[in-house]
């Protein structure tokens, strides 16, 4: 179907933005790689450029969420952990960040102070520098308070980068942690929803938990799973796979807050965006020893087994729901709330 004009829906990371990616951006943009390397077409969560022994990572994204202060975190941090989590899926050493801040006039300098802080701080935590950006300031009224892009780099041996397309049948699959937080968070505070329990984002560096999963071994896949949610990172790694993946409800880990709010606002956990975690297909022979190791660490602590990888209904999503039957989780078009990142 032909696209007359963008709509916020083409934003939200479901079926709604890839037709839009790859009828209007890669069809111009074609191969969109360097030898050897990871590109454009593959639409993986960075790109690569082969060096020698080694592959140079980047990734590149940009940051509108609204409001830009929230339960657990801030634009800064989301910012800068979501290029580290992008390079982290990728198997790959974050080793610096490059921001561009775009400021509304008469933003109160306090704020971008406290946003810039954050931004340093989170950096810090994956060992990663910010080494250079740029700064822009909108007349007032053209841009919403502040709106921020990074690039990360980071770097991997040569032929151990980890794409989304690796999965292979039998595999398991390991969800870090407790999912759907961020989203859920910033839907409170939007819609002045007070819960029993505070929500807070999830938002976090995530190459701790990638670093000793890799210590193991046995990763074939990884992808973090941000707008669209669960659903849509476990869609797109079955589709590129070209394999099936059964999830078990009952093992995917939910807070009773996050799923009391679900249900109250009729929305489903699995479509909500997370910031600090990440879905990964491990081999079978080494998935308890690599659940052990990202439990060791305390974002971590929830991580689980959530599904395996099979060769029937390839490119599909199955889950077998805590009553015992069996439902397609299909992939979303778009996401229940605009500019969660």
């Amino acid at each position: 179907m032909k696209i007359e004009r963008v709509e916020l829906i083409h934003g939200g990371g479901g079926e709604a933005m890839l037709d839009l990616i790859e009828s209007y951006i890669i069809k111009v943009l074609g191969e969109g790689r360097l030898p050897g390397g990871v590109g454009v077409r593959d639409l993986d969560d960075g790109a690569t450029i082969p060096l020698g022994e080694w592959e140079v990572v980047v990734t590149s994204d940009g940051y509108t969420v609204h409001p830009i202060f929230f339960p657990g975190g801030d634009i800064g941090r989301l910012a800068v952990a979501g290029a580290i989590n992008d390079l982290s899926v990728m198997g790959a050493r974050p080793l610096a960040v490059l921001d561009n801040l775009i400021v509304e006039e008469g933003f109160p300098v306090a704020d971008l102070e406290k946003i810039v802080k954050s931004m340093s701080s989170t950096a810090k935590e994956a060992g990663a520098v910010i080494i250079g950006g740029d700064l822009k300031v909108m007349p007032k009224g053209r841009v919403d308070k502040i709106v921020i892009s990074t690039t990360g780099i980071g770097i991997a041996k040569r032929g151990q980068v980890i794409t989304d397309s690796g999965l292979k049948s039998g595999d398991k699959i390991i969800v870090t942690g407790t999912i759907g937080e961020h989203e859920m968070a910033l839907i409170s505070v939007r819609e002045g929803i007070e819960f029993e329990s505070e929500i807070k984002s999830d938002v976090a560096p995530i190459w701790p938990l990638i670093e000793k999963a890799l210590e193991i071994g046995g990763l074939t896949a990884a992808k973090d799973p941000t707008r669209g949610g669960l659903a849509a990172a476990l869609n797109e790694m079955a589709r590129k796979s070209s394999v099936g993946i059964i999830v078990y409800e009952s093992e995917i880990p939910i807070r009773d807050s996050v799923r009391a709010a679900s249900e109250m606002l009729g929305l489903d956990p699995l479509y909500l965006a997370c910031e600090g975690r990440a879905v990964m297909g491990v081999k079978s022979e080494v998935a308890d020893e690599v659940l052990e190791a990202i439990r060791s660490h305390p974002l971590g602590r929830n991580a689980a087994v959530i599904g395996e990888v099979t060769n029937d209904n390839k490119g599909l999503v199955v889950l077998e729901t805590i009553v015992g039957g069996k439902r397609l989780l299909e992939p979303p078009i778009g996401t229940p709330l605009p500019r969660v990142c």
